[in-house]
């Protein structure tokens, strides 16, 4: 039976820190990178990042989206990507955002969580506004699959509040529902749970949520977007030993030297166990 994702991502975070390193090969990176904006330099980029940082961080993020606009070759340029991440003892979370129903859901699953998928992941991004129930099939396959889910709950862009702060007739508004999902979905898994939220760092004092829901919370924001690490205590409260911070345009400019990659992304760690509370 292999090892549920939360057992594996709390070990990863207790060795490694809790850095999550996004693969975010926008065309605009790639030319600073002195590369091209096509297949050769997406596989080049990808490439060096996972060489640089594989065993220095708690995650990779690779953005599907940069990669499928390529094409079929984008596409294997991320099968090749993922695979040799994990091959090298990363975990991978692929940022793919999927949100659908019924049976197009569960294909969406197969496709990123189905263990013999060339596009297996460690877990996935998932948009729950079809209905937190509409994610039904990707919660099982995860378990089935020890996979884990990252859920869309306050996220760290400004149009996400129409939709996540929007109250709902029990007075509790849509984020915080999905919190409070997230926590059952959770009950009793030791060391750490296997569904996350996505919840922004930018979003300032958050103790007005329950974030308490044994699971981890992916943090964007952290980097180019103006959060700081020293900022997580104040927006995560008591929960900021299970908090995962993103960063990606922070590190990845310093690329394509592998030297400097792995220097930045030892920088944000070190700020990172600072700002942990000691004991």
């Amino acid at each position: 039976m292999t090892e549920p994702f939360g057992a594996r991502l709390r070990r990863a975070m207790d060795e490694r820190g809790p850095l999550c390193v996004g693969i975010d090969p926008h065309a605009s990176l790639l030319t600073e990178w002195g590369l091209n904006d096509d297949v050769t330099g997406l596989e080049r980029f990808s490439r060096t990042v996972v060489e640089a940082l594989s065993d220095r961080v708690a995650l990779f993020k690779p953005q599907s989206a940069f990669f499928e606009r390529f094409g079929s070759r984008g596409v294997a340029v991320l099968e090749k990507t993922v695979q040799e991440a994990r091959a090298a003892g990363a975990l991978v979370l692929m940022d793919a955002k999927r949100g659908d129903i019924g049976s197009t859901m569960a294909a969406y699953a197969e496709a990123f969580l189905r263990k013999d998928s060339p596009l297996f992941s460690d877990a996935l991004t998932v948009s729950p506004y079809l209905g937190y129930g509409s994610l039904s099939p990707a919660v099982v396959l995860a378990r089935e699959s020890g996979a884990g889910l990252f859920v869309l709950a306050l996220t760290s862009n400004p149009e996400g509040g129409e939709v996540q702060h929007a109250v709902r007739a029990d007075g509790r508004n849509v984020g915080a529902t999905m919190l409070a999902h997230l926590a059952a979905e959770n009950t009793g898994e030791e060391p750490l749970g296997s569904f996350g939220a996505v919840v922004g760092a930018t979003l300032g004092d958050l103790s007005s949520y329950d974030l308490d829901i044994n699971g981890p919370l992916l943090a964007p924001g952290v980097g180019a977007q103006g959060a700081t690490p020293a900022d997580l205590p104040g927006v995560f409260g008591a929960a900021i030993r299970n908090v995962v911070p993103n960063v990606s345009r922070g590190v990845l400019r310093h690329g394509p030297d592998v030297s400097a990659l792995r220097a930045s992304a030892e920088r944000f760690a070190d700020e990172i166990r600072s700002a942990l509370p000691t004991g």
